[in-house]
């Protein structure tokens, strides 16, 4: 019996918006998938080594999880995204990721697929190429790619789902504006979701609402954003913004969309409590709850003068 190729997966950056996809994928195409374990102290100190200090606190972590997996695994998947189309661009470091991390892991093997339709280098024809990698029968290729979307598919619906569920509840309603890859890493987003859950929050994610509606709202509160996964995220706050208690921003230090995005927003959203946190290595978690607790406090005495 022939030994498994070892794909690794890093737990960080777009991992939280296609790991059911790219774990479907290379596991249908016979491969053993392996995810980096959830953001730690010691992976935080690996990435800060192979980052220059300028670098925002999630590109950090990122480069932490590929150290972790660099003598783990055949490959690391790293995938280069430019754009989604004409004004669909996105963070310039997802585009440079791949070659920062295969000048920096010099003796690690990389595999990539390119996302830049603008010039025609669609998901499906990215994942094709690499999926021949693995298997010389395109057919097979097809197959798994087909059958990682549908998973990718199920797993979307079931959390709109459930999103639209919380809306009908008559406890406080937070929304938690963020990229996924911080809203779900264990370090920087989770100790705050777990708080408000323990305060019996109920919480909302701007990340989880349908990519078309929060596209179609975000054009009411700007017209020109030039990124892609921020437009996603002022869309949901407008979907959002009669229907919640309270917002909760996170950033992780120093990103340059979300300091101007985030700013936008609070500018232009009037009458509902905001709250803007920024996370970076030396947060403490004290202090965090502090300011929640505080937030929490002015909410709720908000709607006890509504009512």
């Amino acid at each position: 019996m022939t030994n498994k190729i070892k794909v690794g997966i890093p737990k960080a950056f777009l991992y939280y918006r296609y790991n059911i996809l790219w774990e479907n994928f290379f596991k249908k195409l016979g491969c053993e998938v392996v995810t980096s374990p959830d953001t730690n102290k010691d992976i935080i100190e690996q990435g800060k080594e192979y980052s220059i200090d300028e670098a925002c606190l999630s590109s950090k972590i990122y480069m932490g999880h590929v150290s972790y997996l660099s003598d783990k695994c055949d490959y690391i998947l790293v995938p280069r995204i430019s754009d989604y189309g004409k004004n669909e661009k996105v963070c310039v470091k997802f585009n440079g990721l791949y070659d920062v991390v295969k000048n920096t892991f010099l003796f690690t093997k990389f595999i990539d697929y390119n996302i830049e339709k603008t010039k025609h280098k669609t998901e499906f024809m990215g994942l094709f190429k690499l999926g021949l990698k693995f298997s010389k029968n395109p057919f097979k290729v097809i197959y798994a790619y087909k059958y990682a979307k549908r998973k990718e598919r199920i797993y979307n619906n079931k959390i709109k789902i459930q999103q639209e569920l919380i809306l009908k509840n008559k406890k406080l309603k937070i929304l938690i504006v963020a990229h996924p890859y911080n809203i779900y890493d264990k370090y920087i987003g989770k100790p705050i979701i777990d708080f408000l859950t323990k305060m019996n929050i109920d919480i909302l994610y701007a990340d989880r609402l349908d990519k078309e509606i929060s596209i179609k709202n975000s054009y009411k509160l700007s017209k020109g954003l030039y990124w892609s996964y921020s437009r996603e995220l002022i869309g949901a706050v407008e979907y959002y913004k009669e229907k919640i208690n309270g917002i909760i921003f996170i950033t992780a230090f120093p990103c340059g969309p979300d300091s101007l995005v985030n700013e936008l927003l609070i500018r232009k959203i009037n009458d509902i409590p905001i709250i803007n946190i920024l996370i970076d290595e030396s947060t403490a978690e004290a202090g965090l709850h502090t300011r929640l607790e505080s937030f929490i406090d002015i909410v709720k005495q908000k709607e006890e003068k509504n009512e």
